[in-house]
């Protein structure tokens, strides 16, 4: 008997159920399955990899990707076909995700994958219902969908009312809005990075007005540390250091750079004129200088200063790297995978791959430019900066001296580099010799309407009708202020992707950010002027065993601070903090040898030199990145080392973070100077660590907290009280100029509560 007529008997839907989960609660199939949120990510997850869009892993020449390949007639069994619509049972696809036969179910067992009971009756269900094939959604335009309806007492924007229907389908109900201290502290560290000073928390405490939140908001969205905020997540996306990387890892110069982009969020750019400068500002007509430093982005990536090095194999490494980074970035799309082969999930051959690499095949570059340690910090192709340019042109320059300074920046060959796709992706194996072009499944490269160079792919990505440029970048800025994407996976909107928790939102935003002019203040007010946004972060017994990760926004998130702003934090409370925007990365306290043990020996960054006065208390973006050695507070914060494009930090908890406030020379620093202005006058020990507690937590203590911390005060002022040499060597941390000590033991006590306080979990969290 085969396997059709078994099934058609039932015994092996009986099997199915005992070999697949039958254990489990059986959930409620969904009235109309859709291909796109039910059937792909199980296709995708389970038999894409064998039966998908990579032509040389296909097994038994079945694709199941498209419909074309799954309705077909079977190439070994004509007579029979994987999917009949209307029929599963006389589909061959249910009948092997069905089948009790080990040597006939799908996947195999080596694969070490199966289907679950409940995925079996899914599939049946949608090829009952017709197995109708959808594009991915991600390569579906998007459209205005219509706004949900919503308690109108809650929603203050349309955002809320999306938030709310899914929230109600859930079961759940928002939460209350947050108090005004902590309301006032998030929205401050979300679009400056800094925590709000005293006086604006009196005076935000005192404003009655209906309008005393949204003033806030449109004052932070006109501060420069604005600029210095959003430019944090797109250095990461563009993978900005200050150094070249590989093993040698000398000096580059392209801080000019970063501070364009600061420059760039500060006022306001379009977010299609901020990429389109990126990506092509020397292509365009006339370019400007600032549109030609524009585009150090795409010379960001690593480059070799290594003399045994073959040119041709490294060059090609810096054109790989800005295509992945245009895929991740612009895309949301796993590019990388389609170098060596067919992208195994996603409609993206190797051909479509060296078709966009193309597009930046072009740079008058060289894999190996020759030894920096001779001279330029800044391979060709280069601009120079001057300081009458930095003054008159391009002031969000911060020159600091007479020098000039040499940025890299993009600029094509006169002469046409032909392409060839590079079989298995290796730089000495050319094949097909290819044109420019970006994959049709996205969106049609129209070659009347877009040129076959740089400006031509950026005015694609840019186009109305492109489904995933607005769709991505709203997607990221909603992941800076709620922990986490719409699309949790920002940076893979491929099949193996996850699925947006909010489909039609994220549409809605969408369209609606691109039809108001790409408007990226106006974007993160509506973010911010949410109910969604301004609810407490407190989580119910409820919340958290139906939506223990949130996913459904009943209560805001409680997020760590990135690694930047733990120590912005401390200067900014401290009063220690340079506010100056921009100009040469700085060199601040750091453990001595890091960089000595994992050098060449060769060039300037051989040794850590680290700066003095008010360089030591710079933001932390302006901290120096040496790639093969970062800041060690960043990565113990989880912050990126820039060797590639990253769009979402990981966010770990470790012992090390907590030695790192205990120990970290900033913040023993901080709480010394912050003890010794505080001491200096006559004021009571209680009143002085009330005020401290409010600088740093942004909030009045409460009385059991003023107790312990009092309790704690005595305690150690007592113990140094005993040992005045333990409370010098304590107050002799950092070089910043002390102030009259009038109390030794005093002083060093407050240090030591001022420390305590800056340790509180809730000093570095969100809430």
């Amino acid at each position: 008997m085969n396997t059709l007529r078994l099934l058609r008997s039932g015994l092996l839907v009986a099997a199915a159920v005992i070999l697949f989960g039958s254990c489990g609660k059986k959930q409620s199939l969904p009235d109309v399955v859709s291909y796109n949120f039910h059937i792909r990510p199980i296709l995708s997850d389970r038999c894409f990899k064998c039966h998908g869009p990579d032509a040389r892993q296909r097994k038994a020449d079945l694709r199941l990707d498209v419909p074309e390949g799954a309705l077909a007639a079977l190439k070994k069994n004509p007579g029979a076909h994987a999917i009949v619509p209307g029929k599963p049972e006389d589909s061959e696809l249910f009948a092997r995700i069905s089948s009790a036969d080990t040597s006939v179910v799908m996947p195999p067992p080596g694969s070490n994958l199966t289907l679950t009971a409940d995925e079996i009756a899914l599939i049946r269900k949608w090829i009952e219902q017709g197995a109708e094939y959808q594009r991915h959604w991600a390569l579906i335009p998007p459209v205005l969908p219509a706004v949900p309806a919503a308690d109108d007492d809650w929603a203050r924007n349309e955002i809320d009312r999306f938030v709310w229907a899914r929230m109600d389908e859930k079961g759940l109900s928002p939460n209350e809005p947050a108090d005004r201290e902590r309301l006032l502290k998030r929205v401050w560290l979300d679009m400056t990075g800094l925590p709000p000073p005293v006086d604006v928390q009196e005076a935000f405490l005192k404003d009655e007005s209906p309008d005393a939140y949204e003033k806030q908001v449109d004052a932070l969205l006109g501060k420069p540390q604005y600029g210095e905020r959003m430019a944090i997540a797109w250095l990461d996306v563009a993978r900005y250091a200050d150094s070249h990387g590989y093993q040698d890892d000398g000096l580059r110069t392209m801080w000019p750079w970063r501070d364009w982009v600061i420059h760039a969020f500060n006022q306001n750019y379009p977010y299609n004129q901020f990429i389109l400068w990126q990506l092509a500002g020397d292509q365009l007509p006339n370019p400007t200088k600032e549109m030609l430093l524009a585009t150090g982005f795409n010379r960001n990536h690593k480059i070799t200063q290594e003399g045994g090095v073959i040119d041709e194999e490294y060059r090609i490494e810096y054109v790989t790297d800005r295509t992945n980074t245009f895929g991740k970035a612009f895309l949301g799309l796993t590019y990388e995978c389609a170098k060596c082969h067919d992208h195994k999930y996603d409609p993206i051959s190797q051909r479509d791959y060296f078709r966009t690499f193309a597009f930046f095949n072009q740079v008058a570059e060289k894999g190996y430019q020759g030894d920096i340690f001779s001279g330029f910090p800044a391979d060709p192709p280069r601009i120079s900066i001057t300081p009458k340019e930095a003054k008159e042109i391009l002031t969000f320059v911060n020159l600091r001296d007479t020098v000039p300074v040499q940025v890299m920046v993009m600029h094509d060959s006169s002469w046409h580099r032909p392409t060839h796709v590079l079989r298995r992706g290796a730089y000495d194996a050319p094949g097909e010799v290819v044109e420019a072009s970006a994959p049709a499944s996205i969106m049609p490269f129209d070659t009347t309407r877009f040129s076959g160079n740089r400006l031509g792919l950026a005015r694609w990505l840019v186009d109305d009708q492109h489904p995933l440029t607005a769709r991505v970048f709203v997607n990221r800025v909603w992941q800076e202020f709620f922990g986490r994407g719409i699309v949790k996976t920002s940076g893979d909107f491929g099949q193996q992707g996850e699925l947006p928790s909010h489909p039609e939102l994220l549409d809605w935003l969408a369209v609606d950010f691109r039809t108001h002019g790409w408007d990226i203040k106006r974007l993160v007010k509506q973010l911010v002027m949410s109910a969604t946004y301004q609810q407490s972060a407190t989580i119910s017994e409820k919340q958290r065993s139906i939506d223990p990760e949130n996913i459904y926004l009943s209560h805001a998130p409680r997020m760590r601070l990135p690694a930047e702003l733990v120590r912005d934090l401390a200067l900014s409370t401290s009063g220690l903090l340079n506010t100056e925007i921009g100009g040469p990365s700085v060199k601040p306290y750091q453990p001595d040898g890091i960089w000595e043990i994992a050098t060449s020996g060769r060039g300037v960054l051989a040794t850590y030199v680290q700066d003095h006065g008010d360089k030591l208390y710079r933001r932390g973006m302006y901290t120096f990145i040496k790639r093969t050695v970062p800041p060690p507070v960043s990565l113990v914060f989880d912050g990126s080392n820039r060797d590639q494009c990253e769009v979402r930090r990981l966010r770990t908890n470790t012992p090390l973070q907590a030695l790192v406030m205990m120990n970290d020379p900033t913040v023993m620093e901080a709480s010394r100077v912050l003890a010794e202005q505080l001491s200096a006058g006559n004021t009571p020990a209680e009143e002085t660590i009330a005020a401290v507690f409010r600088r740093i937590l942004c909030r009045k203590i409460r009385p059991e907290e003023s107790r312990v911390l009092i309790q704690y005060y005595e305690k150690e002022k007592a113990r140094l009280q005993k040992s005045p040499e333990a409370a010098r060597k304590l107050l002799n941390t950092g070089e910043y100029k002390h102030a009259v000590i009038r109390d030794l033991t005093a002083t060093a006590a407050m240090m030591e509560v001022i420390m305590t306080i800056y340790n509180l979990e809730e000093a570095i969290t969100k809430t």
